[in-house]
Parts: C-alpha cells; sequence; structure tokens
C-alpha cells in the first residue's frame, strides 16, 4: 500500500501549484513519493519541523516561577502554579508537538536521497547534504526539547523517551518502552555530529574554491563556486548550521550535566564546559560578549537594519517576526492601551543587586528601603517598569502605587498589576497603542542568544575547574561574570565578584542569578530552577506603595511537590501504551 501524508491546509497552498488550487480533492493528500521529483514539495516536509521549534515565540512560563505572575486568572501556567499542574493538564507538553516533527524529520531522512533536487547531479548532491544536515540537528533540537520537558526519574532510572529514528506509519509499534535519558543524550550527540559533519558553519557568500569543502570540489573553479553558494550561500541564513547544531549540543549538555539529571546519565560539567567554550572560542572567546547584548530587543537601529536572514552581533540563530505590536498590546499598562498580563514579582526585583555589585542584603550596598528603586543595577529599570518609571513613545511617567489615581494602579482593575510592576523587557517602547495613532514594529524572536551561552560556559567552568579555571579555552567562570556584569553598568571595579572570585559556591550563586537577570522572561527560569533541583514553592510576592511607603506583600503561593522537578509523561499516553512508564509521582 502507497504511504500517504496528511497536510495542513498551509502547507498545501504553500507548496501546491496554481491549477492545483482548483482541484481541492487532491489538496490535501500527497503520495510520499511525490516528494522525489518535487523539491519544493520535499522541502516543504522539512520546513515542517521548522514550524513547530518550541522557542518561535516566548511561553512566558515564567509566570510558573517566582517571577511572575499573571493578571489573566485563566493562564495555563498560572493554574500550573497553583496547584493544578497534571499530567492531562500540562501546559509545558512538548510530546505531541516534538513527536510529529521528528516524524516528518523521518520521513526527510528516508527520502532524501531519492528526490531530484535539481538537475544538475552535483548541485542535487549539494541539497541533498543540506537537507540532512538541517534534519538531523532539527531532530537533535527536539529531542532536547523532550528530554526537559519529559524526562524523569521511573524504578529507579532516568528515563528520557522513545527512540524513533524511522518514520511511523499504521503498521508501526507504537507501544514501545521509553529509552534511558543517556541513550537519548547519545542520539543527540550524534545527530549533532551529522549535522556538523554536513552543514557549513555559516551560510556566507563563496568569493573563492578555498572556502569549498573538497569533496564539492567537481569541475571548473567557476561552476564550483556557483554550485556552492546556490545551495550553502547567504539566502539560506537561519537554517540549521554548524554552528547552531554546536550551541544545542551547549545546551542539551547543560541539561544533563545539571543535579537533578547528572547521576542518570555520562555528561559532566567539564563537557558541558567543553561544548559551550567550543562555541564561544567561534564567537571571539571572552572578547564576543556583544556590548549592546543585554537590550538586544531594544536597539531599534540594529533592528530595522538587518538584512535578511542576518544576524545581529548578540544572537546565535533567530526566526523573523515582521511587523508587529502583540506584545505591547498583552504587556504595556493600561495607560499605554496595555494590558498588562505579566507583571514581575517583588523576588525577581530584590534579584537586582545595587549599582555598586553588591547584592541589597548587603551590610555594603548601601540600600535604603525608602527608596527601593535608587542607585540599583542598571538593568532593573531597563527590564522592569517600577512605581515612578517612564515607558512608551512619550515617556509616560507610570504610577504603580496602591494610592495612584490611573488603572496603572496596583489592583485598580483586571489589567493593572498584581504586584506593583510592570514588564518592560522585549517590548519596543516606540509602539503607540492609541487607536487614534497605532503603530507596529518591526522584531525577531532570538531562539539562541550568545548571552545564554556564555553563562552557560561560565556556570560549566566553575563547577568543572572553579572560579578562575579556564580548561582549554583561556577564559574562566570569573572573567564571563566579569564582562557580563561590567556590560550591565555595575559600578567598577566590581568589589563583590571580587571579594568571592576564589570562593566556588558563591560564584555559583551569583552565576544563577545573573542568569535570572540576563534571561528574565525569555522562558528559562522555570526549566533552570528544576534542573538546578532548587527550590520551586517560593511564593511570589509584590509590593504596596502607599504616601510613598513600601509595603512587601504575598501575592501568591507557588505550589508543587517534590516529584514536580521533572515533569509528567502526558496521561493520554499511558493510557494507551502499556510500554510506557511514568516519572515518579505522576
Amino acid at each position: 500500500m502507497k504511504r500517504k501524508l496528511l497536510f495542513f491546509l498551509a502547507l498545501a497552498f504553500t507548496f501546491s501549484s496554481c491549477e492545483d488550487m482548483f482541484e481541492p480533492a487532491n489538496q490535501n493528500i500527497r503520495e510520499i513519493d511525490a516528494m522525489h521529483g518535487e523539491p519544493i514539495f520535499a522541502q516543504g516536509i522539512l520546513l515542517n519541523g521548522y514550524a513547530r521549534i518550541p522557542t518561535n515565540g516566548y511561553s512566558f512560563n515564567d509566570v510558573a516561577t517566582d517571577d511572575a505572575v499573571s493578571n489573566d486568572v485563566n493562564n495555563n501556567y498560572l493554574r500550573a502554579a497553583t496547584g493544578q499542574w497534571a499530567a492531562n493538564m500540562d501546559p509545558f507538553n512538548q510530546w505531541t508537538n516534538a513527536k510529529a516533527a521528528i516524524q516528518y524529520l523521518n520521513i526527510m531522512l528516508r527520502e532524501v536521497d531519492k528526490v531530484q533536487w535539481a538537475n544538475d547531479p552535483n548541485v542535487s548532491m549539494l541539497f541533498r547534504d543540506r537537507m540532512k544536515g538541517e534534519a538531523y540537528g532539527l531532530r537533535a533540537l527536539f529531542m532536547y526539547h523532550l528530554l526537559q520537558n519529559h524526562a524523569g526519574w521511573s524504578g529507579g532510572t532516568l528515563l528520557g523517551v522513545p527512540i524513533v529514528l524511522e518514520p511511523e506509519d499504521k503498521d508501526s509499534d507504537f507501544n514501545k518502552p521509553r529509552d534511558t535519558f543517556e541513550a537519548c543524550m547519545q542520539q543527540i550527540y550524534s545527530d549533532l555530529k551529522q549535522a556538523e559533519e554536513l552543514l557549513p558553519l555559516d551560510y556566507t557568500r563563496i568569493t573563492s574554491i578555498s572556502q569549498v569543502p573538497e569533496k564539492y570540489r567537481i569541475g571548473n573553479e567557476v561552476d564550483v563556486i556557483d554550485r556552492y553558494d546556490r545551495v550553502f550561500g547567504e539566502f539560506a541564513r537561519q537554517r540549521m548550521t554548524a554552528r547552531i547544531a554546536k550551541g544545542i549540543k551547549a545546551q542539551a549538555a547543560l541539561l544533563a550535566a545539571s543535579p537533578a539529571y547528572s547521576t542518570g546519565n555520562t555528561t559532566t560539567w567539564e563537557v558541558a564546559a567543553r561544548y559551550a567554550g567550543e562555541v564561544l572560542q567561534l564567537n571571539g572567546g571572552i572578547n564576543g560578549l556583544d556590548p549592546k547584548g543585554g537590550t538586544w530587543y531594544a536597539e531599534t537601529a540594529e533592528i530595522a537594519a538587518l538584512a535578511s536572514g542576518a544576524n545581529p552581533r548578540e544572537i546565535l540563530w533567530r526566526t523573523d517576526l515582521g511587523q508587529s505590536n502583540t506584545l505591547e498590546q498583552q504587556h504595556f499598562p493600561p495607560t499605554l492601551f496595555g494590558s498588562g498580563r505579566l507583571n514581575p514579582t517583588q523576588n525577581l526585583v530584590d534579584a537586582f543587586p545595587m549599582s555598586n555589585g553588591f547584592p541589597i542584603t548587603h551590610a555594603s550596598s548601601n540600600f535604603n528601603p525608602a527608596a527601593p528603586y535608587a542607585n540599583r543595577d542598571p538593568r532593573l529599570s531597563r527590564y522592569i517598569l517600577v512605581n515612578g518609571g517612564t515607558a512608551g513613545v512619550n515617556n509616560t511617567t507610570v504610577v504603580t502605587a496602591a494610592d495612584g489615581t490611573t488603572n496603572d494602579a496596583f489592583r485598580r482593575v483586571e489589567t493593572s498589576t498584581r504586584t506593583g510592576y510592570y514588564l518592560k523587557k522585549l517590548l519596543r517602547q516606540d509602539v503607540n497603542l492609541n487607536p487614534q495613532s497605532t503603530n507596529t514594529q518591526p522584531r525577531y524572536q532570538p531562539r539562541i542568544r550568545y548571552t545564554e551561552l556564555y553563562l552557560a560556559y561560565a556556570e560549566a567552568a566553575n563547577e568543572a575547574w572553579g572560579p578562575s579555571g579556564t580548561g582549554a579555552f583561556g577564559f574562566s567562570a570569573y572573567d564571563v561574570i566579569s564582562n557580563i556584569r561590567r556590560r550591565a553598568g555595575i559600578t567598577q571595579p566590581d568589589n563583590y565578584l571580587e571579594s568571592i572570585r576564589s570562593d566556588q559556591n558563591a560564584m555559583r550563586e551569583l552565576i544563577k542569578n545573573e542568569r535570572r537577570l540576563e534571561l528574565s522572561f525569555e522562558g528559562f527560569r522555570f526549566w533552570d530552577l528544576r534542573r538546578w533541583k532548587s527550590t520551586i514553592n517560593e511564593p511570589a510576592r509584590g509590593v504596596e506603595i502607599v504616601a510613598g511607603n513600601h509595603q512587601t506583600i504575598h501575592v501568591e503561593d507557588r505550589i508543587f511537590n517534590e516529584f514536580m522537578m521533572h515533569g509528567p509523561v502526558p496521561y493520554s499516553e499511558i493510557l494507551k501504551f502499556n510500554a510506557l512508564s511514568q516519572n515518579n509521582g505522576w
């Protein structure tokens, strides 16, 4: 029986000819064999994987942590954080999405050699290798997300997910046990190795035959350059590359080396440091940290000047979101015509040190409770809209105090702040939501930022070699944190950092805090708390300001059981397949 593949209507319209659009009987069902002579159709299978990447948009799962709450009572992350997280109510679930993506990628890997990618057999060979490399890299990425969301301990063994390397059909055995976490990690590393071998480091303009791998140098120089540039040139930017594959390897290794997983697999902190360090070496080492990396979302001139597919210095991998004002509609305060959905907590505000670098609880911080936002780390005012801060195209002063006179005031209406704070990071302040003069602005979504990888290196290097150990890379955890805090605007010399530069435990806590600040609201903290086996039940706090007096208040409990350090296998899958074991506690 011929295999058939059901495509979404959107994909069918995208990859069908105009003539097919008037023949709906064949519109949504295509023979898989048809891809062999239709390279655009074949690419559609691969593009399905790209369309499913979880980081194509913001989850704002910070609402399920001590960093934020939501004023939307129907928010599923709020429900999860307040006691409703279950195997049949899992807003973090990637099982269906990732496994569907892997199915498409497995189809591509099985059929790719049969596709006539171009009339020129040499060009077809190049396309074949690129498509294979992309599919291997994407398959590893989805396995990483499956492990992050669904790996866990069961019966004394750290389990991952069933490893599926071939397309499944109606005759396949779906009742497969979960493979070990270690086996899944080794599969990730194997797939990424394949991707690195098949793909270029970057897609760039080719001007010399020396830039072309030896195996593709078939024929005269001009033809070789033209062929290679056609397949691996700039037009393919933002597709999977060897550099991106290395970044994914660093992400996966950091997860595996972390306390919640380390006793169930062979990836060590040293391995994680090495994989992150290899990416950073390609970025210029310690000097590659982008001076504007902490405000990448607000660099309006840089964003406007981006050529198609080009990356700012801070970005390893991204996706273009075009013109929009959706984030501002969701998160601007009410006086700026927004819904104020995500409210940062007092917990997070307290995590920002003073401008001299000392934590606010330190005797040398000079913190003044009566003026809590004065002389603070500059990132506080960049990332969080505090009482009396300004926002929007007109630098409107926003008053969040309980005795404020606008709907921005604490708990005034349903779209008002519940914590005394509004989100500022990620939002374009040049967006105007006034119905009489509404505008949109260009933006992009990072999939991997270099700051994330510098922090991953710092964390792993500190554990592997101590604060000042450099391994083979020439820079240390201390060096990374020093540069990040200098970029943030911490007064130099950074006396607090100097006071702990030989203390591995204190450096560990500082690295975690820097990661909390630098990556805030980008979907990291929920997973970080769990891989660190940190406290996950810290209540969310806010501030109530009356007559200038700041009173810290309880806003919302966090109700997680200890076993929730790892997420569940979906309940529906457990019901269907008796070979699947559930993670402990679920």
